[in-house]
């Protein structure tokens, strides 16, 4: 399947929850004239605290820079997970560019702001140890989610994350969703573009707020989504479990198409390090990272 760029985020490579062969196979099915990664690509956190890396996740970043070495251009916006590399910015990385975020000029000339969306989490600037507390049961959950997958394999079923079934189900993670895609939504507005992609809270969305498009192009531990613009500027979320690559419906946003517009354009910036463009830190906003 081919596109005119993809989004991925939250593949957490060196995590023993990341999906990472699933997002081999979602690779080898498709072809993108952009691809950004937004963040969480590599889990520095868990690579800290026990090293795990596996062929799989080698091989995930082998494709991923023969893809940059072909048609694709590749860009690497850095989240919580692997800030370690903020810096790196500016150096070569195999091709790869690496920045804090970025704009996207899609088919249709709209800019899109692009970024992880750790910067709109007050817990990642102002307490380290309580993130990762929620880091640790987040884990346990998924811990709890692989086995219970393998039981349902094994009855026929297929796959179900238990994870986003719980986050949904308590009302302050779903308060904390909410907070975010309108705070994400208010950041854009503050940049004068005209909407927003990001990961960060493991959720895929595509949805319009106070005029505003948001998206988020979900995760590789739970749900194994990515955020895919066609050539004529329409998005649609792919949801790899569901309906195999290219399967999933066109996004929520009916605009109509640039007129046989399909030049790819981007515009970058450094890395934002002394906070300017960027709402103030919001303490309520509880990281489910």
């Amino acid at each position: 399947m081919q596109y005119r760029a993809l989004w991925i985020s939250d593949v957490h490579l060196g995590s023993r929850h990341s999906q990472a062969r699933a997002l081999l196979e979602f690779l080898r099915g498709v072809e993108c004239r952009q691809l950004y990664l937004v963040g969480d690509i590599v889990d520095g956190w868990e690579l800290r605290r026990r090293w795990q890396w596996d062929p799989d996740a080698n091989t995930v970043v082998q494709k991923i820079l023969r893809m940059n070495r072909k048609e694709t251009r590749v860009t690497y916006l850095y989240g919580n997970h692997d800030e370690f590399l903020e810096g790196f910015v500016g150096m070569p990385l195999g091709g790869v560019q690496l920045m804090e975020r970025s704009i996207h000029v899609t088919a249709d000339r709209r800019r899109m702001l692009v970024l992880h969306g750790h910067q709109l989490d007050g817990l990642v600037h102002f307490n380290r140890l309580l993130e990762r507390v929620g880091s640790r049961a987040y884990d346990c959950i998924l811990d709890f989610n692989l086995h219970f997958n393998r039981v349902r394999r094994r009855m026929g079923f297929g796959y179900w994350s238990v994870a986003s079934y719980l986050k949904l189900q308590a009302k302050s993670a779903v308060q904390y969703v909410t907070q975010f895609e309108e705070g994400m939504s208010r950041l854009a507005a503050a940049a004068r573009v005209d909407g927003v992609i990001c990961g960060h809270i493991h959720r895929a969305e595509i949805r319009v707020i106070d005029g505003m498009t948001y998206m988020n192009c979900g995760d590789w531990v739970e749900s194994c989504t990515a955020l895919a613009e066609h050539f004529d500027g329409s998005f649609e979320l792919i949801r790899y479990h569901e309906r195999g690559v290219g399967g999933a419906g066109r996004g929520a946003r009916g605009q109509a198409p640039g007129a046989g517009v399909q030049e790819l354009g981007t515009e970058t910036r450094p890395p934002n390090r002394g906070g300017e463009g960027r709402p103030p830190a919001q303490p309520e906003l509880a990281g489910l990272l």
